[in-house]
């Protein structure tokens, strides 16, 4: 080896053992091995990403404890917890970044549901309406076992669009959630047998709806389990994309070095299309504690 190459790797050795230090909580994935550093609630934020939370990731954890170390965090807004705690997170200076309906399970792809897929959208755009939300949540539900795709499609279309002229009129987007199928080791790491499992064919309804206010929940976990690409399909898909969540992959864990998703390009991407909606972190916590995962979450993603 010639001296100048030996200086060239001596240098480039030193600079990365040092960027490596300076990143030992990032390394390791474990909140025991920052102990000494400063918090970043204590840290100015950027907050060019607003930043909210998924409730029921961290249960047994109340809303109201969440939401008062969110706050403190760095977050701005929060979903995921009972309509019956919005009061509560209200005070707190906290928004309700999406509200809740009638979940994923018995969707619009079955007309048996269609009844109560109604109800429950329009009793939630009031809710959103009441509580300064600005949008509700939506699926496509599971498939039906010998219904073809073109009248699980229709079935969906029919039911949204008796909804979507109520969501207009209350200035309420309704985000349909891609969701993946391909995880079947725990209820709510992926959903067999969910109906909307390709994002191309959510935006395809997406664009069949033809309504400002039917969009996209564009979860970057979920699509890059099914479809990957991610950064490509945010940039290509951007106004149809209502809001965004967070989780590491595989596992649905913590956005660490332990998982394959590299979040701060997807957030400046995110940045890059002009979106100002919310961002919810929506990962299961494995560390020994969950409030210091998320805090080391929200700094990844404060781009």
């Amino acid at each position: 080896m010639n001296t100048t190459r030996r200086n060239w790797l001596t240098t480039t050795g030193t600079l990365a053992a040092t960027a490596c230090a300076g990143a030992s909580y990032a390394a390791t994935g474990t909140p025991q091995a920052n102990q000494q550093d400063e918090s970043s609630a204590n840290r100015k934020r950027k907050g060019r990403i607003r930043q909210s939370v998924m409730g029921w990731c961290f249960k047994p954890m109340s809303s109201v404890a969440l939401a008062k170390a969110g706050k403190e965090m760095g977050l701005v807004a929060i979903e995921g917890v009972p309509a019956s705690d919005y009061p509560a997170v209200k005070e707190l200076g906290l928004e309700i970044s999406l509200v809740g309906s009638h979940g994923f399970a018995n969707g619009p792809v079955s007309t048996e549901n269609h009844a109560e897929v109604e109800s429950k959208l329009r009793e939630s755009i009031d809710i959103a309406v009441k509580f300064g939300s600005p949008s509700v949540i939506t699926f496509t539900g599971m498939r039906v076992k010998g219904m073809r795709d073109a009248e699980a499609i229709k079935n969906c279309l029919d039911a949204w669009r008796r909804v979507i002229g109520y969501a207009e009129e209350k200035g309420i987007t309704l985000c349909l959630e891609h969701l993946n199928s391909r995880d079947d080791s725990h209820p709510m790491k992926g959903h067999p047998g969910y109906f909307g499992d390709d994002v191309e064919l959510c935006i395809d309804l997406i664009k069949q709806m033809d309504s400002p206010r039917f969009k996209l929940l564009f979860d970057v976990y979920h699509v890059q389990v099914m479809n990957g690409d991610v950064i490509r399909r945010i940039r290509q898909y951007h106004p149809f994309i209502g809001h965004y969540h967070t989780a590491g992959n595989p596992g649905r864990c913590e956005i660490d070095e332990k998982q394959e998703i590299n979040y701060p390009p997807i957030m400046q991407a995110i940045l890059e299309t002009g979106y100002t909606g919310y961002v919810a972190q929506e990962f299961i916590p494995t560390w020994d504690d969950p409030l210091r995962s998320l805090e080391h979450s929200i700094e990844v993603c404060d781009v």
